[in-house]
């Protein structure tokens, strides 16, 4: 509806300035004096040729006199045009005035269209100059419309995107539905819930299978370590070099089922450690606007960034952000206070909020993996948001450090200068 309206506005604005120029353009400038008053204004004249400092205008036309050298004799008013030349461009009437069949001057009555034309040319000036601001308005508000409805929210949607291929499925998309994207913001959304409910469910199907490793591990160990144990003691006893060779054997295979069951375990745990990180030059201006996209709920007020550049994976750094942003919304749920300094060539950045903190006893631990503190109970997540940040600011030459604050937990995020 807004779209036909811009259209029916702009389409009139253009047929009235066609209008007018069509009629500007048509209209007819030739001279279209009043011949009577033109005799008037000639028989006035030669009656008084010899005294015209008394002569006076009756006809009501603008009109001068100039004698045979062209010299100005009389006028009706200043400012008129004196010369021949200019008076045949305008088409001005030219007259010769004769007494007794001698030529003795001419008069010069100024066209009265070119008065008329110039006044008619200033409205049509103005006129066009305020149809072309009422169109450039038009325009202007329909970009700042196109805009609001279609540019932004796409950009909000390939940003969401970049999101989501980046593995970070904590932020949601805020949905307008006043926009042409407002059922695909919905379906984003609902795709995002769906993505966050499935890596919830393979984290905590993953996080199973290691504990059921880990378990495993324990109960395969026992028996093996009792059995080299028995081998050893049965070597130690053996009367032949035949019994001991085969006790010798058996222990062999212990320590090896001992070092398979070990590299298990261990390689069950480092499929997170191969998450690339790449770090780049970043202006402290681009590290406040990743603050800024991570505060999507907008609690926190962001101070001014001193200007520096520091080393850092954007990609990466936003999501240290985001797990800390969505961390505090989930378990503190209150304003944050954001603040930023610069100490031995480092750039702090400071995440408190007001939910109380920890306890001492689970402060060290919170950033280890798959390790959630007993405030996590019915809320999800599957205990890797810290660890994998403090992985990705170690890798970025960073560091990140959790401390319980004044009014609750204090997250620093410390970013290297190049």
């Amino acid at each position: 509806m807004k779209t036909k309206f811009f259209w029916i506005l702009l389409a009139t604005t253009f047929l009235a300035e066609f209008f007018l120029l069509f009629t500007f353009g048509a209209g007819k400038g030739e001279n279209c004096q009043d011949p009577v008053a033109v005799n008037e204004v000639v028989q006035s004249v030669l009656k008084d040729w010899d005294h015209m400092e008394t002569h006076q205008s009756r006809s009501g036309l603008d009109y001068v006199v100039l004698d045979n050298q062209e010299e100005l004799v009389f006028a009706t008013r200043r400012g008129l045009r004196e010369n021949l030349h200019e008076a045949v461009r305008y088409w001005d009437t030219i007259l010769d005035l004769k007494r007794d069949g001698v030529p003795v001057g001419k008069v010069i009555i100024q066209n009265p269209q070119e008065r008329l034309l110039r006044s008619r040319r200033q409205q049509i000036v103005r006129f066009l100059m305020a149809a072309l601001l009422l169109q450039a308005a038009v325009c202007i508000g329909y970009g700042i419309y196109w805009n609001r409805v279609l540019i932004r929210p796409f950009e909000k949607l390939r940003a969401f995107a970049r999101r989501i291929a980046a593995g970070n499925l904590d932020v949601p998309l805020t949905m307008d539905r006043q926009n042409i994207f407002g059922a695909f913001t919905e379906s984003f959304d609902l795709m995002r819930t769906e993505l966050k409910r499935a890596q919830i469910a393979e984290a905590e199907a993953s996080a199973g299978k290691k504990e059921l490793i880990a378990n495993l591990s324990h109960d395969i160990k026992t028996p093996v370590a009792s059995i080299k144990a028995a081998a050893e003691v049965g070597a130690a006893l053996a009367r032949d070099e035949k019994n001991r060779d085969n006790y010798g054997q058996i222990i062999q295979k212990a320590d090896q089922i001992n070092t398979l069951v070990t590299n298990l375990f261990t390689s069950a745990l480092e499929e997170l450690s191969q998450l690339a990180v790449a770090p780049t030059e970043l202006g402290s201006g681009e590290v406040k606007a990743l603050l800024q996209n991570a505060d999507y709920q907008k609690r926190a007020s962001l101070p001014e960034f001193p200007p520096c550049l520091v080393a850092a994976d954007r990609l990466r750094l936003q999501q240290v952000f985001d797990n800390l942003f969505t961390n505090s919304y989930k378990y503190a749920g209150t304003p944050i206070t954001v603040s930023v300094s610069q100490r031995d060539r480092r750039l702090e950045i400071v995440l408190a909020d007001s939910g109380g903190g920890v306890s001492e006893e689970e402060l060290p631990f919170l950033k280890k993996k798959f390790w959630r503190g007993k405030d996590a109970g019915g809320l999800e997540g599957a205990g890797l948001g810290l660890y994998l940040s403090d992985y990705f600011m170690e890798k970025m030459g960073g560091e990140l450090h959790l401390a319980n604050g004044e009014h609750g937990l204090a997250a620093t995020v410390v970013l290297k200068y190049i």
